[in-house]
Order: C-alpha cells, then sequence, then structure tokens
C-alpha cells in the first residue's frame, strides 16, 4: 500500500496514496500505524484526503486502532475525509465514536491540545 509519512516534532502524518482502502490493504495500513506507536513521536494524524471508498471491515479496523491508541495514551486524529468515506464510518456507527477533523491543521491543534492535557494530567498525579 502507498502511504506518504511525514513526521513532525509532535506527531507523524500518515497519507494513504490509494483511492480505495479494502480490509487487506487497512491490515497492512493498521501494522504500519501500530508500529509507529514504539517510536519517540508516537502520535498519529491519518490524512483520508486521497481515499474515496473503504470497505466497511476496514472503517471498523481504523476506528478500532485510534481506539487502541488512545487507550496507551496516545493521539491519533483522523481527517480530510472525503464525504463517500465518511458515510461508511457513520453507516457503522463509527463516526461519532471517532477523532476526526476536517482538516489536517485542525487535526495537528487537537494533538498538540491533548499533549498539553496528558502533561497537566501527570503534574497533577505526581502532586
Amino acid at each position: 500500500m502507498d502511504v506518504k509519512i511525514d513526521t513532525k516534532e509532535k506527531f507523524t502524518v500518515f497519507t494513504p496514496g490509494e483511492m480505495e482502502i479494502s480490509v487487506i490493504m487497512a491490515e497492512k495500513l493498521v501494522d504500519s500505524l501500530n508500529a509507529n506507536q514504539g517510536k519517540d513521536v508516537p502520535h498519529l494524524i491519518l490524512n483520508m484526503r486521497n481515499v474515496s471508498k473503504i470497505d466497511q471491515g476496514a472503517a471498523h479496523q481504523l476506528a478500532s486502532t485510534q481506539s487502541n491508541f488512545y487507550e496507551k495514551g496516545l493521539s491519533f486524529v483522523i481527517c480530510e475525509m472525503t464525504e463517500e468515506v465518511a458515510k461508511v464510518f457513520e453507516s457503522e456507527d463509527l463516526l461519532d465514536l471517532m477523532n476526526t477533523t476536517p482538516t489536517e491543521s485542525e487535526a495537528w491543534d487537537i494533538v498538540q491540545m491533548e499533549e498539553i492535557e496528558r502533561e497537566l494530567l501527570n503534574n497533577l498525579d505526581e502532586t
């Protein structure tokens, strides 16, 4: 699967180059996303601007992966979903459970706010 990876200071942006994500392709993408958890910059933004079609099973895999990131205290925001892709997530009742933004810039803001929140919570735990 063709994926552009752009590592920033606080997060990494994954941008699939494919127009369609099938279940098999999602498995490979999820493996790449999960591998990022052990890196120095584990927080993710998944930019879906190029994706115009996604299988229901692939949508469930991405939603589950995002949930797993948050359970581990890591950020994972999905941005720039096309209307067609958003409809699949919505039809599977996943969209309301997920952290999504219309633009990549807004996703950056969320990751940075979550980082500040984690730091504040850690400071509270230490007192």
